[in-house]
């Protein structure tokens, strides 16, 4: 083989695993830099992702929150099943693969160094109104023991805003019963005839 081509080769498909791409964000941080709250209301002492609290990050997901109890968090809202570090490492790669896509943003405890919060943004791409950008919130989960403390409202609320931030033309996401006052809180409605698919619109 080439030598070039065997470096490229290489480069591009041996598995980094050192503390530098551990903490490589999902996606470009300064995004959630350049999110604009100024009409955001429901917040109470003005918690943005600037400013979510003491000893608190709002950033996107890294390799290393395996080892921060990201999946462990994830399972207090659904089963997750049993995944490994590699396995884990896999999917985050795909993601990343597939930029403008995947937005896993987390809340991060940096005092305990574990993550506390997590929501994500999925974009899909649309032929309609002229080849718009639909934006769909999943997984949205917050550590028990960290309730009360607005960080529901403050991960939802970074990722709608992430959403208008990243061009999404809409933000929708289904929700149980129980949940439909929160989110009308944050400023999302029903859908006419089916009204736990909520939206908000850009």
């Amino acid at each position: 083989m080439n030598p070039k081509v065997s470096q490229y080769f290489i480069k591009k498909y041996k598995p980094s695993v050192g503390p530098e791409d551990a903490e490589a964000p999902l996606y470009d941080p300064g995004l959630l830099a350049k999110l604009d709250w100024s009409k955001v209301t429901h917040m109470k002492g003005g918690v943005t992702n600037h400013a979510p609290g003491g000893g608190l990050r709002v950033r996107p997901l890294c390799k290393a929150d395996y080892d921060r109890g990201f999946l462990q968090l994830l399972s207090q809202l659904t089963k997750v099943g049993d995944i490994s570090r590699e396995k884990f490492g896999e999917r985050f790669d795909a993601m990343k693969n597939c930029p403008g896509h995947y937005y896993v943003t987390v809340i991060e405890d940096t005092d305990q160094g574990k993550i506390v919060g997590s929501a994500t943004l999925a974009c899909e791409l649309k032929f309609i109104r002229g080849c718009a950008k639909r934006g769909r919130l999943e997984d949205v989960v917050v550590n028990n023991e960290y309730r009360g403390k607005q960080l529901g409202k403050l991960i939802v609320s970074t990722v709608t805003l992430l959403a208008s931030q990243v061009g999404c033309y809409k933000m929708g996401l289904d929700c149980k019963d129980e949940m439909k006052s929160f989110y009308n809180s944050i400023g999302y409605s029903s859908e006419k005839g089916n009204d736990n698919t909520m939206i908000i619109r850009f």
